[in-house]
């Protein structure tokens, strides 16, 4: 067949496409008996059904990979992916991270600050309704915030919080956030995931049991870390987001199940797709991957006031004796960029290059000697709940750590209750990160000394003045040099391993669409698939 006549065959197509609806196997079939690979064919369609816009309807069905029976609806305790997108999908933030990966508005509509930006005055936008019909305002607002702040409070999000000295609700629109010292970041700060706005009784406390949020859906039922069922709330104050009629999570933590079930047709999409296979999963025409480089990451997280790990030489020790390029081509399959024992990867803001730490087990040896330990034996704990492949990444650094003398014993932990039973109890295991929006929230969550998630129990005297000063920052070189002094800090003296950043690879079935850019601080579009993603 003829270029010409294939270009015409197509033509044709896409004009039956556009004038009568086709079906997309009827598309694929008339497109590849024109002369289109299978993969060309199932671009053209996904071009063509995004030219057609966002439409409304269908049941929307999601494979989570992670998800705990101690999941709850008090944000404060998020920790599983299963709950980032329920927040995100069921409730509103005042600010979002956009498609473009930069700070937007969400139930905010604008914000401005004071020449020293200490003072925040946000604008929310007029007509917010919460899921039972009450009107979303400032002092909604006021206490949701206040509510990781309380004194009490064991939220995750408190540290990011810990500038704010009060919040006012100057009328039903207008909240003012004023803090004790500037911070340049506070509208990114707003994105965390945790704070989430709620309907406030009135009298300075929140409700957060029932779910009910001003997101575009709202919960039909929950099952903490199984199920969890979602009706479209019509008066959502987005009119162009919210496409589906309702959704549906469903816990599926095996990772060859969820691509099954993505390929089958019982799931509309999943997230982390297996990296082994996720090649064999793109060559299937109904299935779509996404492959979006983000500053996620991993971290092997040892307890530095725990031996042997409080002694700096074996921490050095352990971080010679791993192989980042080995892992990242033989776990992620080249899926990301080697890590550099600190969390501020290359698609974060104020990111600054640094030499970078190669294996090298003599090296290792020299450390370890010098601590007294030629024969170290250390277990590190994993299960594939951090990301998928993570107990092969375990095995694998078991063994590059062989050449350094030293002795991994790699202890496969369960699924369930990872988060809660693992991670911040074990002196020594794997985890993963998501993208937050700018280095001050990486480490203000997971380094700084008073952290909640400071996973390693790290305290740095220096660090944590560095952390103050960057933050209130407004010279950009200049916070580059702080951010920089930070990480070489963390990199020589904490207790991080990070062999790798990861990409985002998840999938969804070819009918979903969604705009030509999709987020990548977080998989499922910034977790936000159920907002912005429709049906073709």
């Amino acid at each position: 067949m003829t270029d010409q006549k294939r270009d015409m065959r197509v033509a044709t197509l896409l004009d039956r496409l556009n004038r009568h609806g086709l079906s997309r196997r009827k598309f694929m079939e008339g497109a590849m008996a024109a002369g289109m690979t299978a993969a060309a064919a199932s671009t053209l369609w996904s071009d063509a059904a995004r030219a057609e816009g966002p439409k409304r309807g269908g049941h929307f069905r999601i494979g989570m990979q992670d998800g705990n029976t101690t999941d709850s609806l008090d944000p404060g305790t998020t920790e599983s992916t299963f709950m980032i997108d329920l927040n995100h999908g069921v409730r509103s933030y005042l600010t979002e991270i956009t498609e473009d990966n930069v700070v937007g508005p969400d139930a905010a509509e604008s914000w401005e600050a004071s020449d020293d930006a200490s003072v925040w005055t946000f604008k929310l936008f007029e007509g917010v309704e919460f899921h039972n019909g009450k009107t979303f305002t400032a002092a909604d607002a006021r206490d949701s915030l206040n509510f990781h702040r309380a004194e009490d409070s064991k939220s995750a999000a408190k540290p990011l919080l810990e500038s704010v000295e009060e919040i006012i609700a100057d009328d039903d629109r207008t909240l003012t956030v004023k803090l004790t010292s500037g911070s340049a970041d506070f509208p990114y700060v707003l994105t965390d995931y945790h704070m989430v706005m709620m309907p406030s009784d009135g009298e300075g406390n929140v409700d957060f049991a029932s779910g009910i949020g001003t997101g575009g859906y709202a919960i039909e039922s929950f099952d903490p870390g199984v199920h969890a069922t979602f009706k479209r709330h019509e008066n959502f104050f987005k009119p162009d987001h919210a496409w589906f009629d309702s959704a549906e999570f469903i816990a599926i933590p095996d990772s060859n199940t969820r691509m099954t079930a993505v390929t089958t047709d019982e799931v509309d999409a999943i997230t982390n797709a297996d990296l082994k296979t996720a090649h064999m999963l793109s060559r299937d025409p109904n299935v779509t991957v996404l492959d979006i480089p983000s500053g996620g990451h991993a971290t092997m997280a040892m307890h530095v006031d725990v031996p042997p790990f409080d002694n700096n030489d074996v921490r050095l020790a352990l971080k010679l004796a791993i192989d980042r390029e080995e892992i990242l081509q033989k776990i992620l399959r080249g899926h990301g960029t080697i890590g550099n024992d600190h969390p501020i990867g290359p698609t974060l803001p104020y990111w600054s290059e640094l030499p970078q730490r190669e294996y090298d087990p003599d090296k290792a040896k020299h450390h370890l000697k010098k601590a007294g330990m030629e024969n170290l034996k250390v277990s590190f704990s994993t299960s594939e709940v951090p990301f998928p492949g993570a107990t092969d990444a375990g095995i694998l650094y078991q063994e590059q750590a062989k050449a350094a003398g030293i002795d991994v014993n790699v202890v496969r932990e369960s699924n369930d209750g990872y988060w809660s039973n693992v991670w911040l109890v074990k002196p020594f295991c794997m985890v993963g990160w998501g993208q937050r929006p700018t280095p001050d929230v990486m480490f203000t969550l997971g380094y700084a000394a008073d952290a909640p998630w400071n996973e390693t129990h790290f305290k740095d005297e220096r660090f944590n003045s560095l952390l103050l000063e960057a933050r209130k920052e407004l010279n950009d070189e200049r916070r580059v040099e702080l951010y920089r002094e930070m990480m070489l800090i963390v990199r020589d003296e904490g207790g991080t391993i990070v062999p790798f950043f990861n990409n985002w690879v998840y999938a969804h079935r070819a009918n979903v669409q969604h705009g030509e850019q999709v987020s990548g601080n977080w998989p499922l579009d910034g977790h936000r698939a159920l907002e912005r993603w429709w049906f073709a």
